[in-house]
């Protein structure tokens, strides 16, 4: 081979074998694309915005039209003010707290962990009934609470859990749409991961524990965000009658029920109640995004 056409040659095998692709979006193509994604961030960060402006508003600001999106002159008044009615209630604010606390922590415990193995079993084992149970819980998801609330009321009635923390903690580990979410989401775990763990000595226990749980935490993840939004925002007022067992959600809205005097606390009532469901999910959702960036099994 001569010089000219070995240089040739080599000349041509170090050329990268695949070319770069560049980008098809134009600068201005870009900009707009930023642009708009500022716009639908706005968009949906502006009810929250506005409530927690109002809640540091004056009266004489919040009567004002048209109204101004932020405080002109801010105040905690609204806030010192609903927690000064909260301490003249018979009932204190702290046990108020210590019954949404405990119901939203047992409540979303047990939902996570009854949900987690009902649908480890539907998802990686067949037996007589497997698909009929999960055509059932699927079916159930159509239904809403005020239709299945006549029927939940009488059986919570003959077991007795009537003004009790169990009549709202209990259907909590019932919620079909936990069940089917983890169900879902473990049928994409590889069965031969599961399998190697059976080879190694493990058994169905710490096959759930140490191999199912820790690989499907996106899931659970999510499904925490669901249950503490609806456990923490349930008033409870249909099954719970005594005044010392209610729930702080309840307590504020009838603070908020006061009336036009009271237009300011009610203003407070709703960042009281928004704060922690907001919190749990902007925890919930950094560890959805770094789990599903660092993982990605395949079998």
């Amino acid at each position: 081979m001569s010089k000219k056409n070995k240089k040739t040659v080599e000349k041509e095998y170090r050329k990268p074998l695949v070319k770069k692709r560049k980008p098809n979006r134009s600068i201005a193509g870009d900009i707009f694309l930023y642009l708009f994604l500022v716009f639908v961030a706005f968009v949906m960060a502006f009810p929250i915005i506005y409530a927690v402006s109002s809640a540091l508003k004056p009266l004489d600001e919040l009567f004002k039209f048209p109204p101004k999106i932020f405080a002109q002159n801010p105040t905690l008044d609204n806030f010192s003010d609903l927690f000064v009615t909260m301490g003249k209630s018979w009932v204190t604010f702290s046990r108020y707290l210590f019954n949404t606390v405990f119901i939203t922590f047992v409540g979303t415990a047990g939902h996570l962990i009854v949900a987690s193995m009902g649908a480890f079993v539907l998802a990686k084992y067949e037996f007589p009934g497997n698909a009929l149970f999960f055509r059932i819980v699927t079916v159930s998801m159509m239904f809403t609470g005020y239709v299945t609330q006549i029927p939940n009321y009488m059986l919570l009635n003959k077991l007795g859990w009537i003004d009790s923390y169990w009549a709202i903690i209990i259907p909590a580990f019932a919620s079909p749409m936990g069940l089917f979410l983890m169900k879902q989401f473990m049928e994409g775990l590889p069965t031969s991961l599961i399998e190697a763990a059976k080879i190694d000595g493990a058994n169905e226990w710490k096959v759930f524990r140490s191999i199912v749980m820790p690989n499907v935490k996106p899931a659970w993840m999510t499904l925490i965000i669901f249950s503490v939004q609806g456990l923490w925002n349930n008033k409870a007022a249909t099954y719970i009658y005594s005044e010392e067992k209610k729930t702080l959600v309840y307590a504020l809205q009838q603070i908020q029920a006061g009336g036009i005097a009271r237009t300011g606390q009610g203003a407070a009532v709703l960042v009281v109640v928004m704060i922690v469901p907001i919190a749990i999910f902007i925890f919930s959702e950094s560890q959805i995004l770094e789990t599903m960036a660092s993982s990605g099994l395949k079998d």
